[in-house]
């Protein structure tokens, strides 16, 4: 057996447990908090050794969250409307739609998003395309 597999074997107990579901709330808490810790000692270093982790953590993290705790159904534009509030945006303020009439008309529901626009909102709030879909 070589180094490396012996060394696996020999600190498999220690990490084993990070690989798993989380099964409740304190299990899924643990896995933020070691998710965390990671990150911030990795940052944006996609090479680093314990990026696959990481990885892996979030997609626990994420699948934990999609089962217990699923995010109500919101149109793009509650979602637009909700981003405008929580960062006090007027609809003058945003250029990324268009005139404030546009804006107006969009908020309205007269309007739907194009794909320019959501991109661009989608840069500006640092959240997903995916949040301003339908």
């Amino acid at each position: 057996m070589n180094a490396i597999n012996e060394s696996t074997i020999q600190h498999w107990a220690c990490v084993a447990h990070l690989l798993q579901a989380p099964q409740n709330e304190a299990e899924y808490d643990q896995k933020v908090e070691t998710l965390d810790s990671i990150l911030d000692r990795i940052g944006d270093d996609e090479d680093h050794l314990l990026a696959v982790l990481a990885d892996r953590l979030g997609d626990l993290i994420e699948a934990y969250d999609q089962a217990h705790r699923p995010m109500p159904e919101v149109s793009g534009i509650e979602a637009l409307r909700y981003l405008m509030s929580e960062h006090g945006i007027a609809q003058s303020q945003l250029p990324e739609v268009g005139a404030q009439s546009v804006v107006s008309a969009t908020l309205a529901g007269k309007r739907q998003l194009n794909w320019r626009q959501v991109r661009a909102l989608s840069d500006r709030f640092g959240v997903s395309t995916e949040t301003f879909r339908g």
